[in-house]
């Protein structure tokens, strides 16, 4: 069976650009969330896409001459994946004509802040509100005999969030906004549907071979691992390469000498656990001819992870 690394290689290896490689990633990569679920109340949605090989075509042009999306991406050391993200998808919204408006702030009377729509697009009967996560968790079990998986087991790596409590606050908040009379009043003509576009990567530990099907979870999702430490150190990893946030979608892709050998993957890794306990992505390469290419990836933790995050359970 083939991973979505692979796929994604095999169709995109001569995108060279890494932001055109980003955005084909949120265009093509399945979305986390199964929309078909009766949970999501019809409120999660996947994106309209032109016919593939004329998108291909325009993603390979702009790969080509790729200025105009950074330029476009306002890119700077301090940018949160999320505003990237939305960059991202906004450039693609914008060439498509679809771009009414993007991170539009809703206001009260007295100048407070109540909400921003994301996106506004414009649709076959009207504005379309969207929100765009883009999320990555970790799948941890309660350890509870009588727990069933749930979206609340999927933590965020510095345990400071879960994707159930994620969804909820867009589902039950934010896709709310457009009924507020401030955002009504801003938005005149009317929004008439509100919708959630979930992309991200999931993570499961390595160790638990059966990953159960949980409810409002899509199948094809994109999948990877994660282990504690002393777990990836016994691994026999050819090549290594630290992600840093803005290279968190799409699968790597790079140079040889920009990967690390098994050796110094490994003394990486511990060095940066003796400074802080702060999880670390790692993409797990191999050579494809002159490159090097992801063909795993998953979230190196500290030890004490797996304990702080069964507390954290017992505790929520």
């Amino acid at each position: 069976m083939q991973t979505f690394q692979s796929r994604f290689h095999q169709e995109f290896f001569q995108l060279r650009d890494k932001h055109v490689r980003a955005l084909t990633w949120l265009l093509l990569s399945p979305d986390v969330l199964d929309e078909r679920a009766s949970i999501w109340n019809r409120q999660i949605t996947h994106l309209s896409l032109p016919e593939r090989s004329n998108l291909k075509r325009w993603l390979f042009d702009l790969d080509a001459h790729p200025t105009v999306l950074h330029e476009s991406l306002h890119l700077h050391d301090a940018l949160r994946l999320g505003h990237y993200a939305e960059n991202l998808l906004a450039f693609y919204f914008q060439h498509e004509g679809l771009l009414f408006g993007k991170g539009v702030q809703v206001f009260d009377r007295a100048s407070h802040t109540i909400g921003e729509f994301d996106y506004l697009l414009f649709g076959s009967n009207g504005l379309i509100h969207l929100e765009l996560a883009t999320k990555f968790y970790l799948f941890h079990r309660s350890g509870h005999v009588r727990h069933q998986d749930s979206l609340f087991d999927y933590l965020g790596p510095n345990l400071n969030d879960n994707l159930g409590s994620k969804i909820q606050k867009i589902l039950q908040k934010q896709l709310s906004l457009s009924q507020h009379e401030a955002a009504q009043r801003l938005i005149p003509q009317g929004i008439v549907a509100a919708k959630a576009l979930i992309k991200g990567w999931l993570f499961y530990r390595s160790t638990e071979r059966e990953v159960r099907s949980v409810d409002g979870i899509a199948s094809d999702h994109c999948m990877g691992f994660w282990w504690a430490e002393s777990e990836f150190q016994k691994l026999a990893v050819p090549y290594g390469m630290v992600l840093e946030r803005l290279d968190w979608l799409a699968p790597a892709q790079a140079e040889q000498d920009q990967v690390m050998d098994r050796d110094l993957t490994m003394d990486t890794l511990h060095r940066h656990f003796q400074i802080e306990k702060r999880p670390v992505m790692i993409a797990i390469m191999k050579r494809n001819g002159d490159l090097m290419q992801e063909f795993c990836r998953g979230f190196v933790v500290p030890d004490l992870w797996p304990l702080q995050a069964s507390q954290l359970h017992r505790t929520s």
